[in-house]
Order: structure tokens, then C-alpha cells, then sequence
């Protein structure tokens, strides 16, 4: 393609961002298509000559947008918000231009340091020790991976890295400990690593859905009495479906007696600690050997950017360095090498983006915006208490609101399909997404508020929704 030509179709596109950024919500939220629909529009083998670059941008808007779930829309408030600033679609665009590896210094590095200062910034923001080093990964789902198999360094005895899990009768068995409320990242890691579901606990919770210290202390002493290694716990801080908040100081002091790692999953609710009045949420996350948040969820960074800290970071390049011949280079120990603190040998520039959504945004910036959906969330759950025929299943931690609908009249055994038909009928009017999950067994609605471009009113438009849907069905 000719510089020409890349301009031509360069202003194009970012006509299109601009006004896709400035107006989302003119596309439905969720689209108005059934499996398959895209697949049977496109052509089932790949063209042998190219084509025109106002072809393709053609069909990007005629075929991919309609069939597009809207996660800039300010109607979406399913699961957890992941939201695009303008900011951030610069800084990826760059990135993707520059096209940097960034697995050794050498071969990037401005990649290499402007992560590591960026990370420090986000570190000062939310108030954890400068011990941290931060690396960023793709999704809190590999970052916790990368945690749980830094925990097994804890001990070299067990020649892990040498030698493997597979076949070993000398090898005890190991525990990792995690709340009956935490995310399933935690068992794809214990699968993944080759501890097995079986070497996971689900520690039971308290009223507030809370991991019940006194209920790990006890699964903790059983384990050592039978032989078994307490690895690792991971404890969470706004949990996926109610946002609860485990108690990480009494954690960690369980993890100091017991020679484990404390991994802290605060993805989605450690970014609300930028705000002075919410920094006690990260308590105890000081004594943390890892944590991790995840900028593309609340900190308004496109997808994908989760950052993980670590107060072990020697245990962390143990548990993955490996340096062939080819990539030995002369600056050794000098420098961080950002590809021995993970499996990913190729590295993409994320820290660029963020740091443009940082430094556009400033602090203030971005902490008016999480006050502000935390604000409304306040808001919405002094809706659902006011309102007889509700109920909420969870306390208000972040932005998130848990309830159901429960009309006095209704049969017990008929709340639940009452609310699934409920979010099935708010969803399909596409203004609003939103997600449920179970409480204690309940079935339960869900509204998360995080994206940037989400109102007060539209929260409310989506409370009326659910309730013309409730006195519906």
C-alpha cells in the first residue's frame, strides 16, 4: 500500500473511531443476529487476488458492526464493564505500527522500560509498596496462572521445574486455596499446571460471601496432617458474581505460618483503590507475594491489558526463564528482560496505550470517573431497596448491584425462571445488556457499571426495563 493511499484510508478510519467513540450507543447493544448469520455472509474460501482497501472497509461496516455485542456502549452493564477511550485507541493504533516484540530489552527498549515505569506509576496509584514489580499479560486468567506457578518455587525441594509432576512417587501432594466465590481461572490454573481439580480447595464463605478464615485455617491443618503441601491461596477482591471482598490481612496471616503464597485476584476491584476513600479495599495486598488488576476492565484501557505485581519476582523468572543461545545478549542482569516473567516468548507494546490513557487522563480523571459509577451504583441499589417486589442478594462493594425480582405472591420455586425470563426480555430489547449469576443457589440479575460512557440515566432506563419486564411476566 502507498503512503498515499495509507492516509486516504487512515483518515477514514478514524473518522469512523471519532464517531463510533462519540455516539455508541446508535448501534443496539447487543445484536440482531443468530448463530451462524455472519458465516453464511462470507465467502468460504479466501480471495486469490486483493482486494481494495474501500472494499473491505465497506464490508467492516456493512457485515462486522451489525454483528457486533457493543462493549462501548453505554448500555452495556453485563459482566464486567471493558470500555475504549479515545487515549487508548491511539496509543493501540501506534503500538500496532510500531509492531515491537518486546521479550528482550534489546529488541524494544522503549517497550521494555516505558512498562515497567507505567506499571510503577499504577503502582503508586493504588498504594502498594514500592517491593512490587509489575509485568502486564493478556487476562488476569494467565496472570494468575503465572502466580500459582511462581507459588511452586516457594519450594525448590520439590524439583518442579527440573523434574516435572508426572510419574514421581517421591512428589507429595500440593493444596491451593481459594473461595467457593473465586474466579474459575483458579481451577484452568490448577489444570493447567498439572495439580489437578483435585488439589484445589473451595473454602466455604461467610454471610457476606467473604472466604471463611476459621474454614481455612482448618482445610490448611488437615492437608499438613495428611501429608499434603499447602502451596498457595488466592484470595479475591470483588469477586465475579457478588463483588464480595475476602479478608486478606487474616489470609495472609494464615500464609505466613503456613509457608504459602497469597495470589490477590483484585481484576476488577483493585482499580477502585486510586480513590483515597476506597485505598483500604487493597488491606493487607502489601503482604501479597502477587496480585493482579486489570486495567481493560475499569481503568478504561482497551482490550487486552491486566497487570500482574509481584513481591517475589525472583521466584516468578525461576519459574519461567529460559534463555537459548539465540537470544543470549550482552547486557545480562543489567536489564529486565519482560519474556522471564511469563510463557509468551513475543511480547506486544500494551504499556503504550495505558500510558496514554494515564497520562490523558490524569488521576483525577480517572478517579471522577470510577466515583462517579460507583456513585450511581449506590444509586440503583437505593432503587431495588425501596422497591417491595426486590430484593438485593449482596452488598455494594464497587459498581456492581446484585438483586432479583420476588413478587410476595410468587411460589418459591417459581423466582428463578421468573428472573431468567426477566433478563431475557430486558436483553432483548438490545437498549441494555445485562448478566446474572447465582447466589447461594438464586438465580440473580446483575448490573455492573464501568464503562466510560454510562450515565445515571441509563442505569435507570435499565431498572425500568426490569421492572416493566417483572410486572410482565
Amino acid at each position: 500500500m502507498e503512503p498515499s493511499e495509507f492516509r486516504q484510508h487512515g483518515y477514514a478510519v478514524i473518522d469512523w473511531i471519532a464517531d463510533y467513540l462519540e455516539a455508541p450507543d446508535k448501534w443496539p447493544v447487543l445484536p440482531d443476529v443468530r448463530p451462524g448469520d455472519l458465516s453464511r455472509s462470507l465467502p468460504t474460501s479466501p480471495p486469490d487476488q486483493g482486494e481494495a482497501m474501500d472494499v473491505l472497509l465497506r464490508d467492516f461496516q456493512r457485515l462486522i458492526v451489525p454483528a457486533t455485542t457493543h462493549w462501548n456502549h453505554p448500555g452495556f452493564l453485563a459482566y464486567f464493564a471493558n470500555s475504549s477511550t479515545a487515549a487508548g485507541v491511539l496509543g493501540e493504533a501506534l503500538a500496532a505500527a510500531l509492531n515491537v516484540n518486546a521479550m528482550l530489552w534489546r529488541t524494544s527498549p522503549a517497550a521494555t522500560e516505558l512498562e515497567l515505569r507505567t506499571l510503577d506509576w499504577l503502582r503508586q496509584m493504588l498504594g502498594l509498596p514500592d517491593k512490587f514489580l509489575g509485568v502486564i499479560g493478556d487476562t488476569a486468567s494467565s496472570n494468575t496462572l503465572y502466580a500459582l506457578a511462581a507459588a511452586r518455587e516457594i519450594h525448590p525441594e520439590l524439583q518442579i521445574r527440573a523434574e516435572g509432576m508426572a510419574g514421581r512417587a517421591d512428589l507429595p501432594k500440593v493444596a491451593v486455596y481459594c473461595s467457593e466465590e473465586a474466579h474459575s481461572s483458579v481451577d484452568k490454573s490448577a489444570m493447567t499446571l498439572g495439580l489437578g481439580l483435585a488439589a484445589l480447595r473451595k473454602i466455604p464463605t461467610d454471610k457476606r460471601l467473604r472466604m471463611d478464615v476459621g474454614a481455612l485455617e482448618d482445610a490448611v491443618d488437615k492437608d499438613i496432617r495428611a501429608g499434603t503441601v499447602p502451596l498457595a491461596v488466592v484470595a479475591t477482591v470483588g469477586t465475579t458474581s457478588t463483588t464480595a471482598i475476602d479478608p486478606v490481612p487474616e489470609i495472609a496471616d494464615v500464609c505466613d505460618r503456613a509457608r504459602m503464597w497469597l495470589h490477590v485476584d483484585a481484576s476488577y476491584g483493585g482499580s477502585a483503590a486510586i480513590l483515597p476513600e476506597m485505598r483500604h479495599l487493597l488491606d493487607g495486598c502489601d503482604r501479597a507475594a502477587s496480585l493482579v488488576v486489570n486495567p481493560h476492565k475499569w481503568l478504561f484501557t482497551p482490550m487486552d491489558c491486566s497487570v500482574l505485581y509481584t513481591s517475589r519476582p525472583e521466584l516468578l523468572k525461576r519459574a519461567f526463564q529460559l534463555i537459548p543461545d539465540y537470544l543470549v545478549v550482552s547486557e545480562g542482569n543489567e536489564v529486565v528482560n519482560l519474556m522471564d516473567y511469563g510463557v509468551a516468548l513475543g511480547r506486544r507494546f500494551r504499556a503504550l496505550k495505558l500510558w496514554f490513557v494515564i497520562r490523558n487522563l490524569g488521576v483525577e480523571g480517572l478517579q471522577a470517573l470510577i466515583r462517579q459509577h460507583i456513585r450511581i451504583a449506590q444509586m440503583l441499589a437505593r432503587w431495588v431497596d425501596d422497591e417491595p417486589s426486590f430484593e438485593r442478594l449482596a452488598d455494594v462493594n464497587f459498581s456492581t448491584v446484585v438483586f432479583r425480582h420476588r413478587p410476595p405472591e410468587m411460589q418459591a420455586d417459581k423466582v428463578d425462571s421468573h428472573n431468567a425470563a426477566i433478563m431475557e426480555y430486558v436483553n432483548a430489547t438490545r437498549e441494555v445488556y445485562i448478566s446474572h449469576t447465582r447466589v447461594r443457589g438464586r438465580y440473580a440479575l446483575r448490573i455492573a457499571i464501568g464503562n466510560v460512557h454510562t450515565t445515571e440515566a441509563h442505569v435507570r432506563r435499565a431498572f425500568e426495563l426490569i421492572k416493566e419486564a417483572g410486572a410482565r411476566e
